[in-house]
């Protein structure tokens, strides 16, 4: 009898063989996040899929708010305006939510705002990571002296309720960027990489600051998200190119969040002109623009 022939010995490839990327324990997180009069009802997770976004909304119909679906691998996730978002398996967290907002449709915009500063600060507390947030839902944290996109955030309404995807790269290579402007926590010599704790912090931020949000009728000044996202956001007081819809192009200097989460720029002709939907590039003074698009 050979070693791989031992009585109860798994024939076949293993499930996962990247000692440096272990998996998530399934039990342990839903042992640790859902509780009795807690926003997480349900967790569940796969080994593979397409996109936990696109899972979630087909069922967000038959689901109770709280439902949260975690993916070791997306092999087709997206990001906003349909990019596609790659990773190795286990290289980082993803997953989505679903929540049924009692506040006003008209504040939901707020959402992924929302989530971001509870995935930021979530991150910069475990990981040890400076984690910044570019306008409207990028997670971006410095690597050498550049700054790049860590993770990103994808909201789209389905069921009557609206589901918020969360990407974050935790212990992306090098060698395994998507582009080469990418990045992640692990580049960015985090101190923490186990996803475990990371994923457990992420969620609970984000329950935190959905019911500070939810109990103050989604008003973003008064439940403090308006203000956190600002403090966090490393688009304002910087010169910007927003690419809009339609292919209009707006440059100026991003100056303040208004009310509805729009970025307001203010342009070279004097104009402060609200931005609530685009592609926002981040200017160098006297070079190229910084970052670029994680496909």
């Amino acid at each position: 009898m050979t070693p791989t022939d031992r009585p109860g010995r798994r024939h076949g490839p293993a499930p996962w063989s990247d000692l440096s990327r272990p998996p998530l324990h399934e039990t342990a997180l839903r042992r640790a996040l859902v509780r009795p009069g807690g926003l997480w009802t349900s967790l569940d997770l796969v080994q593979e899929t397409g996109s936990t976004n696109a899972d979630l909304a087909a069922r967000a119909g038959e689901l109770p708010e709280g439902a949260v679906l975690v993916a070791e691998e997306q092999v087709a996730g997206r990001g906003r305006l349909d990019r596609r978002w790659t990773a190795p398996a286990r290289s980082g967290i993803f997953f989505s939510v679903l929540l049924r907002p009692t506040a006003p449709v008209e504040r939901w915009g707020w959402l992924p705002l929302l989530t971001g500063i509870a995935a930021a600060s979530a991150v910069s507390r475990i990981a040890g990571v400076d984690t910044g947030l570019k306008w409207p839902n990028d997670l971006m944290v410095t690597v050498g002296s550049e700054e790049r996109k860590a993770g990103g955030i994808l909201a789209e309404t389905a069921g009557g309720g609206i589901v918020i995807g969360v990407g974050i790269n935790v212990s992306l290579r090098a060698d395994e960027l998507p582009v080469p402007t990418a990045g992640s926590l692990g580049l960015a010599q985090a101190a923490v990489t186990d996803r475990d704790p990371l994923l457990r912090a992420v969620l609970r931020s984000l329950e935190e600051w959905y019911g500070r949000w939810q109990g103050a009728d989604g008003d973003a000044a008064a439940s403090g998200v308006q203000a956190a996202y600002a403090a966090g956001c490393v688009t304002l007081g910087r010169a910007v190119r927003a690419e809009l819809p339609g292919g209009e192009a707006l440059t100026g200097e991003a100056v303040a969040l208004d009310g509805e989460g729009r970025l307001v720029l203010a342009t070279v002709d004097g104009v402060q002109r609200p931005v609530g939907a685009g592609d926002i590039v981040h200017l160098r003074p006297d070079g190229p623009p910084e970052g670029s698009r994680q496909e």
